[in-house]
């Protein structure tokens, strides 16, 4: 027996070694990272949400001091108190950099001493402008490592399943602190902090459902969104850092430094919205990766929460939702908790649980098998057809040319059934009524004329979101306070967050040219640019009526507007485009196909595999589509109406 044990504890002992090697070769560590892991490995562990390290942006190694900083401490207040110290150190990192070394006081032989003895006056100058302070989180990290108990087994299964390395189950850590209730003050949401346009791309994402906030579903669509990521990448490293900066970007930065150069892209690239929340994802994973497989050595004692034993039902057809939780004798509360995909308008009455949709309750709740209790909901409470859309209510972010999509309508039928005015401004919380709802009282026809020649509908003011169900969730800035700034704080960092997932490049080359993409015609540009058509016919020596080729690249006239601008109208335009189209399509999986001789990837996508040109791009970036040779290996993202 205790040779059999000590055999067994060899082979355990050399599977964990191979699985180490395994790690290090998927996710390197480069030794000019270390000191970067090392700073988040102490933020995670050692600096608890009452404190926090004042420190160098770029130098991870270099902390001035550890401050006090109760997590009750406002905003506005911890900006006061930071500015402070941040003025003490800038201070003397300038005197510093004027040449006072030979003499300095205690205080700045400490400062100086935290740097290299070979340390520049232009980097010490250089570092008054980079001081920055980060928030502790070793309390959250340690909530994070016993909630994940909850859904490891799922996540480790389901990224098993996907080919994806389990060591990714790590990320929910950084994104989210694994809390499903978890919502940035982007609109990113659930423990994956999915966005709705990268969300709705493998998930239903809507007023009905919104399948980013349940961690089953959504640890489905992460996987699938690595695996992607991976594969127009080709390493993880890069794939990691994409699932917050995006893959235009990062294939950017790989281009300018080589795809395995991570320590110069992390160091060096100096992308429009590459700052330091996607310079520092890559390393803080490897931190949290190396926590997460080490638990007892930075938290010992924690124990993960047991993962809940559900059981899961479905119906053929719509049913109300009291009528489900009368069948399982539990109230609509309790139920709202274990499935928060369901929005408010389930909730609410307004809608019906959805045909198709996988619920679930644990089984100690439930006195005998879901479905079996299900079969006393009576025959009149099952309905063929869901029902209409009333009303909607608001949520940050949304815009009344998005809600006439979503609800196929037009703008100036919702400015005219709701009396808007002529600028069409609308608030987060504010509810819309919708055609099936008929016109409200005073509302005349006059109204609707007026608004069809109104402008287009305004962004609504940045107000917080609405609670998603019966219960408000706490909200968690987890990735705010973690990362301290994000990709989408600016316009251009907003648009770039909706397109995380599309590789192509938007931007303007420094010769100002542009690649053209599907979709794009000269009359796009030109209306972008503010010029006529035929003065980008002149500058590009184009025939009149010649079309331009996807793949071509074209030079601007940027003298109307400038590249930024530019950019932003494209970006808007595509980014209005795709979510359009995953609105109603989901993508399900991957079909790879090799080109057969006098096959066209024009007719294979469009015909047989019905899928649009600019997405089937979008999983070959790489691929020159006037010059496909037989034999080419080439992917095809499978897709399921959600029309039905």
């Amino acid at each position: 027996m205790t040779s059999t044990i000590r055999c067994l504890g060899i082979l355990f002992a050399a599977l964990l070694a191979t699985t180490a090697i395994a790690a290090d070769t998927l996710f390197p560590q480069p030794a000019e990272l270390d000191r970067d892991v090392a700073f988040w490995k102490a933020i995670f562990s050692d600096y608890s949400t009452d404190e926090g390290a004042l420190h160098d942006n770029r130098d991870l190694s270099v902390v001035y001091e550890r401050m006090d900083m109760p997590a009750t401490v406002s905003r506005r207040e911890r900006n006061r108190r930071v500015g402070i110290r941040r003025k003490h150190y800038q201070k003397i990192l300038r005197a510093l950099a004027d040449g006072k070394r030979n003499n300095p006081d205690a205080e700045e032989q400490r400062v100086l001493d935290l740097w290299p003895d070979d340390v520049s006056n232009a980097t010490l100058r250089a570092a008054a402008g980079h001081i920055r302070f980060q928030h502790g989180l070793s309390d959250r990290f340690e909530k994070s490592l016993q909630r994940a108990g909850r859904w490891r087994s799922h996540v480790d299964s389901t990224f098993a399943r996907l080919g994806v390395p389990i060591e990714l189950a790590a990320l929910p850590h950084v994104e989210s602190s694994y809390n499903p209730a978890a919502r940035s003050h982007v609109g990113a949401s659930g423990i994956w902090q999915f966005t709705r346009s990268t969300g709705r791309r493998f998930m239903q994402v809507d007023h009905v459902l919104d399948e980013r906030n349940d961690p089953f579903r959504a640890t489905e669509a992460a996987g699938k969104l690595l695996a992607y990521n991976y594969s127009i990448v080709g390493n993880w490293p890069m794939a990691i850092t994409a699932y917050n900066h995006g893959l235009a970007g990062v294939r950017r930065a790989m281009r300018q430094f080589g795809d395995t150069a991570y320590t110069e892209i992390l160091r060096n690239y100096k992308g429009r919205t590459f700052g330091f929340a996607s310079r520092n994802f890559y390393v803080a994973f490897l931190a949290a990766l190396q926590i997460d497989q080490d638990p007892q050595r930075y938290f010992p004692g924690v124990v993960p929460e047991p993962a809940v034993d559900y059981d899961t039902f479905r119906f053929d057809d719509y049913v109300p939702v009291e009528a489900i939780s009368a069948a399982l004798g539990i109230s609509e509360r309790e139920l709202a908790k274990y499935n928060p995909a369901m929005q408010a308008t389930i909730w609410q009455g307004s809608k019906y649980v959805p045909r198709d949709f996988e619920a679930r309750v644990p089984r100690e709740r439930i006195s005998a098998p879901a479905q079996q209790l299900l079969t006393s909901i009576a025959a009149r409470q099952h309905f063929a057809k869901q029902l209409p859309d009333l009303f909607h209510t608001i949520a940050r972010g949304d815009t009344l040319s998005e809600i006439a999509d979503e609800y196929g309508t037009r703008v100036s039928t919702l400015a005219a059934l709701n009396n808007l005015g002529s600028r069409h401004r609308i608030r987060a919380g504010q509810r819309l009524r919708l055609p099936a709802a008929g016109p409200a009282p005073g509302i005349v026809a006059m109204k609707e004329r007026e608004a069809a020649a109104a402008p287009p509908a305004a962004i609504i003011a940045n107000v917080p979101a609405i609670a998603a169900g019966p219960e408000m969730p706490v909200s968690d800035e987890a990735t705010e306070e973690f990362l301290g700034e994000s990709i989408a704080d600016t316009l251009m960092g907003a648009l770039q967050s909706a397109l995380l997932s599309d590789p192509s490049d938007y931007n303007v080359a420094v010769d100002n040219t542009i690649e053209v993409h599907p979709l794009e015609t000269l009359g796009h540009y030109a209306d972008w640019l503010g010029i006529k058509t035929q003065r980008l016919r002149d500058i590009n020596g184009l025939a009149f009526r010649t079309p331009v080729a996807v793949g071509q690249r074209i030079k601007l006239d940027l003298s109307q507007v400038n590249a930024a601008s530019f950019e932003k109208l494209r970006s808007t335009y595509h980014r209005e485009l795709q979510d359009t189209f995953f609105r109603n399509n989901t993508i399900t999986g991957i079909q790879e196909h090799t080109v057969a001789s006098g096959e066209s990837v024009w007719i294979l996508s469009l015909r047989r595999y019905k899928v649009p040109i600019w997405l089937f791009r979008q999983y070959n970036p790489a691929l020159d589509m006037s010059r496909v040779a037989a034999g080419t290996l080439i992917r095809f993202p499978l897709l399921v109406s959600n029309n039905g």
